[in-house]
């Protein structure tokens, strides 16, 4: 949990005699605001082009980000049958598979590129299905087949050399989950601890909000944020911006207005925190280029803007949790 730290700064003057006082009165305590956090997400990470692109702005902002990856993006069309989702048939998906053995080596790659940068790795899941109506045990297989395939990625695809420690880096490195369409249900939040996952991002909020932790699981949530000429409310992740732009259809001659109108959004939300209560802002994006690329082009320049800001942190929800986590056990061994 990110603290304000107290600064006591009480002025001195000097004796003017033994019987003198202080010149000045002592000065009220004063809070340093903590940090504005933003927590930047894609869904997906499939385009090899949009991997490096993030990289990119990462590099050149400080940020860190997190990728929620979809592990049938790990698979080709002659090894889809690796994958079979809770109550559907071996090799299928809704979302395609990787398109060849080199794209699924470059990916792969790219994953352990961002990753060696400090960048978080999530799990999307695999197939990308609606499981608001999975059971438990539903939720637990599909989060075995994920974590299967991540580690045995190289060796189902015929890929070598795999790299040395592979295997327990990918057994180790997701710690974090978002639901395909932010779909939940009661059965989803009982299997994710069990699973071993320490956060969940597939909530909606009404604006940002401190994300709680509940039996064991940090559950974070995109946020509604005003957009557009009247400030209507929307979720803060391209494709809901997308939907409200122009209706789920590309509408290229229009991607400038759609871009500042996102910009827009991005940055008075982000004013609101920085001028107000500092609650993380949490922004969603995927690698899919929505309105010709509109919703990529306004992220650039918000983080361009505000991630190098003294004031402001870009970082990963991974890192978020373990910041709030490392807090609470201070917090909690004080005055033992």
């Amino acid at each position: 949990m990110l603290r304000s730290y107290r600064v006591l700064a009480i002025s001195l003057a000097s004796l003017a005699s033994a019987n003198a006082a202080f010149a000045d009165p002592p000065k009220s305590p004063t809070v340093s605001p903590a940090k504005q956090v933003v927590l930047i997400s894609f869904d997906a990470a499939r385009d090899i082009s949009q991997w490096q692109r993030s990289r990119a702005l990462a590099k050149r902002t400080g940020a860190h980000f997190t990728y929620f990856l979809s592990c049938v993006f790990l698979l080709t069309p002659e090894t889809r049958l690796h994958y079979a989702g809770p109550g559907k048939a071996a090799g299928k998906s809704n979302i395609g598979f990787g398109a060849s053995k080199q794209d699924v080596a470059d990916r792969l790659e790219q994953v352990r590129l961002a990753a060696a940068e400090g960048h978080d790795i999530g799990s999307h899941a695999c197939g990308h299905f609606d499981g608001k109506a999975w059971s438990k045990a539903d939720w637990l297989a599909e989060f075995a087949s994920a974590r299967l395939i991540f580690e045995n990625a190289y060796a189902i695809n015929g890929i070598s050399p795999e790299p040395p420690g592979w295997r327990d880096f990918a057994r180790h490195t997701v710690t974090g989950f978002r639901a395909p369409y932010l779909s939940t249900d009661k059965a989803l939040y009982e299997a994710l601890p069990e699973a071993g996952f320490e956060y969940d991002a597939s909530g909606v909020s009404s604006g940002p909000a401190m994300p709680p932790t509940l039996n064991g699981t940090t559950r974070f949530a995109l946020p509604l944020v005003p957009e557009g000429p009247k400030g209507k409310p929307v979720v803060a992740m391209d494709y809901n911006l997308y939907v409200r732009h122009s209706g789920g259809t590309e509408k290229p001659a229009m991607a400038d207005a759609f871009t500042e109108r996102a910009y827009q959004a991005f940055r008075a939300a982000f004013e609101a925190q920085y001028n107000g209560k500092r609650l993380p802002l949490e922004l969603g994006f995927h690698f899919t280029l929505m309105n010709n690329g509109a919703y990529w082009n306004a992220l650039e320049r918000f983080a361009d803007e505000v991630c190098v800001m003294p004031q402001v942190e870009c970082i990963s929800l991974r890192d978020y949790v373990a910041r709030q986590r490392a807090g609470q056990s201070s917090q909690a061994s004080v005055g033992g």
